[in-house]
């Protein structure tokens, strides 16, 4: 799955900053592919509202 950050850290709680620097994510516009499992699932649920999902 790729994933891309499309809204800023800044304001975000620490777990959720934490979440996103896990995923590789630390700008606006970076993307980066993870697998499609649990885990990563489970991050992207986190940090929903901050970031775009797309299929890869």
């Amino acid at each position: 799955m790729k994933i891309k950050l499309v809204k800023s850290l800044i304001g975000s709680k620490k777990d959720q900053i934490a979440t996103a620097y896990a995923l590789g994510l630390r700008k606006i516009g970076d993307e980066t592919t993870q697998p499609d499992n649990k885990a990563t699932q489970g991050k992207v649920t986190k940090i929903r509202h901050l970031v775009e999902v797309t299929e890869a």
